[in-house]
């Protein structure tokens, strides 16, 4: 393992690419190898999810290239959890793609003004207007697209160095997956990684197009007030954790939410992260 590890950091320094339209904007190779090498995450696929309607099928797909809009999401995710485990710095050279294996590496090119950088894909998203990848802060910056929020970039995997990644992290080659069929989620039990927890489904609450309160995921209701206190505890990662009682046809149900997030496309971030966790049946709500 440790043989892969050193074999993995080679590829990916000479991997690291620097900016190429400006030549007063130059990065330290140590730190951009260091924002690929990531740390503490695992690698996964991931299952099919659905957000706001729409299916999205991670897979492995070293051929995958595409253009279109990208976008950066920065202080409202900060040292949370990515959805693959690690913690999603704004400062380092990180990314958010929709179908990605996470962790993987890819070349995104700001088709702009032509620079171009070499990101690690460790979360996902976006999920907003068609956008094609969220990067950080960070990037964002390095891109040129930071002030202006967006730019249409051309987003290529490193196929060789996202399957050496993969390698040095399961001991394993990469394999392509297959889409899954589409389906629905419907499982009784929530799992947060080593804790389960049954989950009551049978209160669903109406998602508004639009409020002042805000949106929040919700990641269960429950009967029992100590079950909602369990699973609060275990999403203290992904935000701040509310318990909002209701009650319905004459019983109280203990609603566990995360948020409020200002925007939608930061909740379906934050909906994709936890259904990721294995929280399946969450939800968007806005009040």
């Amino acid at each position: 393992m440790k043989l892969q590890k050193s074999k993995l950091f080679i590829v990916l320094s000479c991997a690291t690419m620097f900016l190429t339209s400006c030549a007063s904007d130059k990065l330290d190779l140590y730190s951009q190898s260091a924002a690929i090498s990531g740390k503490g995450g695992t690698y996964k696929v991931g299952k099919p999810y659905q957000i706001s309607g729409k299916w999205y099928y991670p897979e492995e797909d070293y051929d995958y290239v595409e253009t279109g809009t990208a976008s950066w999401y920065g202080k409202d995710f900060h040292a949370k959890y990515t959805a693959n485990g690690e913690i999603y710095d704004m400062n380092t050279l990180t990314a958010a793609h929709r179908t990605l294996p996470l962790p993987s590496i890819v070349r995104v090119t700001n088709l702009e003004n032509g620079r171009s950088l070499v990101l690690r894909v460790n979360d996902r998203g976006p999920f907003a207007k068609n956008r094609i990848i969220d990067v950080s802060k960070r990037a964002s910056q390095l891109l040129g697209f930071q002030t202006q929020g967006t730019a249409k970039v051309k987003v290529e995997i490193m196929a060789e160095e996202s399957k050496a990644l993969k390698a040095a992290l399961t001991g394993k080659s990469a394999t392509t997956y297959a889409s899954a069929s589409k389906k629905s989620n419907t499982g009784k039990i929530i799992t947060i990684p080593k804790k389960k927890v049954s989950a009551y489904t049978n209160y669903t609450p109406n998602v508004a197009s639009a409020a002042s309160g805000g949106y929040y995921v919700q990641a269960g209701s429950f009967s029992n007030m100590n079950t909602a206190e369990n699973l609060k505890n275990q999403l203290q990662r992904y935000g701040q954790i509310k318990i909002m009682p209701a009650d319905v046809n004459g019983s109280t149900f203990y609603r566990v939410r995360v948020g409020p997030f200002s925007e939608q496309s930061a909740a379906d971030t934050a909906l994709a992260r936890i259904r990721n966790a294995g929280l399946t049946d969450a939800t968007l709500i806005s009040e």
